[in-house]
């Protein structure tokens, strides 16, 4: 009896060993949750993405409006008797070297 007993607590420790410890038991399993929290949130994001991806083919396919709207902004299109018009911002990049020209003609006498 008595070894019996000591049997199955020694049986006990290696199972509770393999459980805990082991790279099979809840180390694994914590690994794999981690990976299946990743991969979800990577799937979300695509989801996000394809819903997007679908609204602009929806558009492009159902009206003119969106395909104008394209062809204006990624290829530079205009309609015929238009004018385009590009408009330049007043601040421009100063050079260092410009810079310190303007300054030394400024020193001399």
């Amino acid at each position: 009896m008595r070894y019996l007993l000591l049997f199955l607590l020694v049986l006990l420790l290696l199972l509770q060993y393999r459980l805990w410890i082991s790279d099979e038991g809840m180390q694994e399993m914590w690994r794999l949750r981690e990976l299946v929290n990743e991969q979800s949130a990577r799937n979300i994001e695509l989801e996000q993405r394809n819903a997007a991806l679908e609204a602009e083919v929806r558009d492009l396919r159902q009206g003119r409006d969106a395909v104008e709207e394209r062809a204006r902004s990624d290829l530079g299109m205009i309609r015929e008797q238009e004018t385009f018009f590009q408009i330049v911002g007043d601040e421009y990049p100063v050079d260092e070297a410009t810079e310190d020209s303007d300054s030394a003609a400024d020193k001399k006498p």
